[in-house]
């Protein structure tokens, strides 16, 4: 089995749902407050190691309770925190999640989020070797991000790139990748499928209830996905990437790691929160 390397966001969430947006200065009353952990790059590390996979994790966090919380998280599912940085006088990155009818709306602090550096990428892949699965994000700096991708590449390891949120300041660096993984609006906001099959080998598009599409040079190809009544959309596409990437560091082809990933994603649209709603590598296989 290879190795899984993240390099990406870790947050803390504060989950509120309401029963409409609020209008300019108005103030409602919302319901079922809950803290969870989140960040992309947390969420996809949470889920590849819940799936089964061996994850080593690259991020930073502040010297504040948040962050200790999120790093003890990772180890009690086994994640290598061994390249998590604590920073001071930062705090560690915070998002505020508005959950409505299903669907969520997320204001985001990167904190220490924004401090990642390519001293950071460069201890954390001194080990990966040729093979092994990176997967990054871009809630952090687009040009360490960037370097990452560089990085990962010339170690011949197989680069996956989740563009979200959505900044087309990475698209100089796609040539690095292997496989992005966009969803429907982030596909258009990058410049559309086409473009995107000219700078990158195979694109997975994510398409929410309709499943997801694999092309690459050969053609396209649609999935469905499981139909399931959503209770919070959070962290669903990160669990599909977590999915795709366990089973990709397993030897699965990528047709088999998708639709793992995607069925995962589905469980995890039934829960709510972003890591709390992670399914394990044994619920997925039961559902």
């Amino acid at each position: 089995m290879k190795n899984i390397y993240i390099v990406g966001s870790i947050n803390t969430d504060l989950v509120i749902t309401t029963p409409y947006m609020p209008k300019a200065g108005e103030t409602l009353t919302g319901s079922g407050f809950f803290v969870a952990r989140g960040g992309k790059g947390a969420n996809q590390a949470v889920a590849a190691a819940r799936l089964g996979g061996k994850v080593v994790m690259c991020g930073l966090v502040g010297d504040d309770d948040f962050g200790k919380s999120a790093v003890k998280a990772f180890t009690e599912v086994g994640i290598d925190v061994s390249h998590i940085r604590a920073v001071s006088d930062v705090p560690s990155g915070t998002a505020v999640i508005i959950i409505e009818k299903g669907d969520n709306r997320i204001i985001l602090d990167k904190g220490a989020n924004a401090e990642l550096s390519e001293k950071d990428i460069d201890e954390a892949l001194k080990d990966a070797k040729a093979g092994d699965i990176y997967l990054t994000q871009l809630e952090n700096p687009i040009e360490i991000i960037g370097y990452g991708l560089k990085k990962a590449k010339e170690k011949g390891m197989y680069v996956i790139l989740n563009p979200a949120p959505a900044n087309k300041d990475i698209v100089p660096y796609l040539k690095y990748c292997d496989l992005v993984t966009p969803n429907e609006t982030e596909t258009e906001i990058m410049g559309g499928k086409e473009f995107l099959l000219s700078q990158v080998p195979t694109l997975l598009v994510t398409l929410g209830g309709n499943g997801f599409e694999i092309t690459d040079k050969n053609g396209s190809k649609h999935y469905d996905c499981i139909k399931i009544k959503p209770v919070d959309t959070t962290a669903a596409g990160d669990t599909l990437c977590g999915g795709l990437a366990a089973m990709l560091s397993k030897g699965k082809t990528l047709e088999e790691s998708a639709i793992f990933g995607s069925k995962a994603a589905s469980i995890a649209c039934t829960r709510k929160g972003a890591q709390p709603s992670i399914p394990t590598l044994s619920e997925v296989e039961n559902y």
